[in-house]
C-alpha cells in the first residue's frame, strides 16, 4: 500500500510531481465520495498552474464514486464553503496551496453544511481509501455541471453591512495575483450600483498562477510593501492584502503601516457587539487581554478555543457564537456556516472607518499601546515539548494563571506568554503581550527567547 504524504493534519497539501499528482487528486475524489457517500459535491480551485487539472481528475474521481459534480470554476476557499452550504449539497473541495511555494499544492475538504473535514473527524479516513486504492463498481456515474454563484455570494457578504453607513473611503487592495480579484470586481460592480462612495486602488489584481510579484503571503514582511507604498502613494483611507485563496486578509492603516491581526479580532468583535449586544466571541488562546476588554467593556463573552480551524468552528457551534477570530488573520462568522471568510472583514471595518469618522490607526492605536504584542515568533527546536517544561518550571510560581488550553499559556500581574509546538513541523511558536508596557513585553519576550536557546534544550 502507497503511503500519502499530502495528507496534514488539517488539509491536504503536497510537492507537485510524487506527492501530489493527478492520479493521487483521483483517488482522493474516489475515497472523499466513498467516505461521506456524497450525492453532490462542489468543487473549485486557485490560480496555480496545476489546480485546472488536479481539480479535473478530482471530478473524474468523484463521478467515478457516483458523485454529482457542482464546478464552481476559478474560486477562493471561502466560495466553496458558500456553495456548499448555499446549495445545500453533500460536501465540498478546494483545490489550493494559499500561500504554499510554487511547487505545491493540495486541497481543503468539508463536508455537509460546509462543516470541516480535518485529522480528528474524517481526512484520517480518506487518507487510508485513498492509499488502499481499492473502489468498489458503482452502477451509476456521477455527473459535471459548471455553476456560476459570485451574485449569491456577494449578496451574503454586502448582508453584513448596513451600505447607509458608508461614507467616502479610498481603498487600496493588493489580491496578490491569487484567486481574489474577481470578487473584488464584483463588489466594485455593486458599490457603484449602489451609489457607495469607495474608490478601489487594484493591485496585482488579475490571477496569475506564475505569481510575478511573488507568493500572496502577507504574513511575510518582504510581502507587504507594495501594498504599504501604494496606500501612501494614492492616500487611502486602508490598505487590504490577500493570500492566495483569500480565507485570510491583513490590514495596513492609511500611513502603510501592517496592522497586527491580533488587533483587527478586537475591532470585528466591537462591530457585531454594536449591533447584537451580548454577543458570544470566540478567541484563540495566543493573544487575548485585547479582545477580552473589548467585549467585556462592549457586554459580551468571550470564550477562549484551541487554536485551529477545525476547533474554533467546532466551538463556534457549541456557543452559537457570532464571531470567532485567531490572531493569524483567520476571521470566522456564524452566518456563514460558521466558517472563515476574508472578504467580510474589510467590509465591515469599511463600515466602522465610517461610522467612527476616525483613521483605522486611530481606531488600533489604543488597542496596541494598551495590549503591545510581540506577534508571533517561530523558533526551531529539537525537542519542543521539553522546551515548553523548561518555561513552565522556571516560571510557575510566580504565574497568577497557567493553562494549556493550547501549549502553554501563564500569566502575571503585567504581562503573559503563550509557547506552543507545531502539530507538523519541530517548531515552538512564542506570543508574548503586557499591560501597556512595551519595554516590559520586549524585555520578556527576549527573556524567554534567552532561555529557549539554552544548550540543554
Amino acid at each position: 500500500m502507497e503511503s500519502l504524504s499530502c495528507f496534514k493534519a488539517y488539509d491536504i497539501r503536497g510537492q507537485l510531481g510524487k506527492e501530489l499528482n493527478e492520479d493521487i487528486a483521483y483517488r482522493i475524489g474516489r475515497a472523499y465520495s466513498e467516505y461521506l457517500k456524497a450525492k453532490t459535491v462542489v468543487i473549485g480551485g486557485d490560480v496555480r498552474l496545476t489546480s485546472e487539472s488536479l481539480k479535473q481528475s478530482l471530478a473524474k474521481g468523484l463521478q467515478d464514486s457516483g458523485s454529482n459534480v457542482l464546478d464552481i470554476g476559478l474560486s477562493g476557499t471561502e466560495e466553496v464553503y458558500f456553495a456548499t452550504y448555499h446549495l445545500e449539497t453533500d460536501g465540498g473541495i478546494e483545490i489550493t496551496a494559499s500561500h504554499n511555494p510554487k511547487n505545491y499544492n493540495g486541497m481543503k475538504l468539508v463536508r455537509e453544511k460546509a462543516k470541516p473535514i480535518s485529522g480528528d473527524n474524517g481526512l484520517k479516513e480518506i487518507q487510508q481509501l485513498a492509499e488502499n486504492n481499492n473502489f468498489p463498481e458503482i452502477n451509476k456515474r456521477g455527473s459535471y455541471e459548471k455553476i456560476v454563484i459570485l451574485n449569491e455570494y456577494v449578496d451574503h457578504l454586502l448582508s453584513y453591512i448596513n451600505t447607509n453607513n458608508i461614507k467616502q473611503l479610498t481603498l487600496v487592495i493588493n489580491s496578490g495575483n491569487g484567486a481574489a480579484g474577481h470578487v473584488i470586481d464584483a463588489i466594485e460592480t455593486r458599490f457603484h450600483r449602489l451609489n457607495l462612495p469607495i474608490n478601489i486602488i487594484k493591485l496585482h489584481h488579475f490571477p496569475d498562477g506564475y505569481f510575478p510579484n511573488g507568493i500572496p503571503n502577507p504574513l511575510l514582511p518582504e510581502c507587504r510593501a507594495d501594498t504599504a507604498r501604494a496606500v501612501i502613494q494614492h492616500h487611502a483611507d486602508m490598505g487590504i492584502a490577500f493570500d492566495g485563496d483569500f480565507d485570510r486578509c491583513f490590514f495596513f492603516d492609511e500611513k502603510g503601516q501592517f496592522i497586527e491581526g491580533y488587533y483587527i479580532v478586537g475591532l470585528l468583535a466591537e462591530s457585531f457587539l454594536q449591533k447584537l449586544p451580548g454577543a458570544r466571541i470566540i478567541y484563540d488562546p495566543r493573544l487575548t487581554w485585547n479582545t477580552i476588554d473589548i467585549v467585556t467593556r462592549n457586554g459580551g463573552q468571550a470564550i477562549m478555543s484551541k487554536t485551529g480551524h477545525a476547533f474554533i468552528k467546532a466551538r463556534m457551534r457549541q456557543e452559537d457564537a457570532i464571531y470567532g477570530g485567531e490572531m493569524s488573520a483567520h476571521h470566522y462568522f456564524r452566518d456563514f456556516a460558521y466558517c472563515d471568510s476574508g472578504m467580510i472583514p474589510w467590509l465591515l471595518i469599511c463600515e466602522l472607518l465610517s461610522l467612527h469618522q476616525k483613521p483605522l490607526s486611530h481606531l488600533v492605536g489604543n488597542c496596541i499601546k494598551a495590549y503591545p504584542a510581540s506577534g508571533e515568533i517561530n523558533l526551531t527546536l529539537k525537542q519542543p515539548q521539553q522546551a515548553l517544561k523548561k518555561i513552565e518550571e522556571i516560571y510557575k510560581n510566580n504565574a497568577n494563571l497557567i493553562d494549556k488550553t493550547d501549549g502553554l499559556t501563564m500569566e502575571f500581574e503585567h504581562w503573559r506568554f503563550n509557547l506552543r509546538s507545531s502539530n507538523t513541523e519541530p517548531v515552538v511558536r512564542l506570543n508574548v503581550e503586557s499591560k501597556g508596557d512595551i519595554t516590559l513585553m520586549k524585555t520578556k519576550t527576549n527573556e524567554i527567547l534567552a532561555l529557549l536557546g539554552g544548550d540543554e534544550l
